[in-house]
């Protein structure tokens, strides 16, 4: 399922069918799942490999709109049982999902296997997965110097604590939202929670903050950014690994990680995530258009900056 194209940016994560409903419209057995989601965003800026588990019932052609920008599906497995599904609804305070139904289905036999062309690429997005599978992925790279991030859920906090403790001190970002840092540290203060999450091992703390946006945090930056601000949201699934698309995609196409490439990055995320809520699963970013992104990104840029004051 490759394409021949050398890969820079490899996410690790979930295909799936997702049945939504939101105060604004509802979908039935989209297609949706972090490394979708992921890929749908970070394919506009590097050369995306994907690592996930389909069932038989998953038709390619579904993916065909990322085929068209080169994502490399090479590290898709094929196996035997129908596809996870994930069944959820929101209220009007769509930073709360409520999940109705959740069948693991082909995941449960997931066992990620990086194809030899992927464990040379320079950045590796462990999305939401069992952190006994982040680290499998990580032993299996080759490439000494990959800049490595991930994501996490509270029921692998609860379940596989000191897993997940494991892998964290073996990469050198993390992104979570505000409930999961706490959930993580035992601090309720997001400066001081990114600061002890830092002693654990990463470089570099995202926190997602849904509609008020993101706080980036390093030893040496504090980074916040608020969310794009939007008239009309319709599901905000996905819109975290959209983000991390942005962000890693960004990073991946400038080849650099530093403070400063750090922040346009966490800005570029927030202006995908901001397409992705603006229809069903993965809708918008099927007709998103690079002019569009620069359009935005300037049009955010205006949102934010100001200049020095003299007191």
């Amino acid at each position: 399922m490759g394409n021949g194209n050398i890969v820079n940016l490899v996410v690790i994560g979930t295909v799936a069918f997702d049945s939504i409903k939101t105060p604004f419209g509802e979908a039935e057995s989209i297609i949706g799942g972090s490394a979708l989601h992921f890929a749908s965003s970070a394919s506009f800026f590097t050369h995306v490999g994907v690592v996930a588990p389909i069932g038989q019932d998953f038709n390619m052609d579904e993916l065909s709109f990322l085929k068209e920008r080169n994502v490399d599906f090479s590290g898709i497995s094929i196996l035997n049982g129908s596809t996870f599904r994930w069944k959820g609804k929101y209220g009007y305070d769509l930073n709360m999902a409520v999940t109705i139904d959740t069948k693991l289905n082909v995941l449960e036999l997931f066992k990620p296997k990086l194809p030899e062309h992927y464990k040379y690429a320079n950045f590796v997005f462990l999305a939401n997965i069992d952190p006994e599978l982040q680290s499998l992925v990580i032993d299996q790279i080759k490439n000494r110097d990959a800049y490595v991030s991930l994501d996490t859920m509270n029921f692998w906090i609860e379940h596989k604590r000191e897993e997940l403790l494991d892998v964290i001190r073996r990469v050198d970002m993390v992104v979570v939202n505000e409930a999961e840092l706490r959930e993580i540290t035992m601090e309720h203060n997001l400066l001081k929670g990114a600061r002890k999450l830092l002693s654990m091992g990463p470089k570099t703390v995202v926190i997602k903050r849904g509609e008020y946006g993101v706080l980036m945090v390093n030893v040496e930056e504090v980074f916040l950014c608020p969310a794009y601000p939007l008239e009309d949201v319709f599901d905000p699934t996905g819109a975290g690994d959209t983000f991390a698309g942005g962000l890693l995609g960004y990073l991946s196409n400038v080849g650099e990680v530093s403070n400063e490439t750090l922040k346009k990055a966490v800005i570029m995320g927030c202006v995908m995530a901001s397409f992705n809520v603006e229809d069903f699963g993965p809708n918008r970013m099927k007709s998103l258009t690079h002019r569009e992104i620069k359009d935005r990104y300037s049009s955010f840029k205006k949102c934010i900056e100001f200049g020095d004051v003299n007191l």
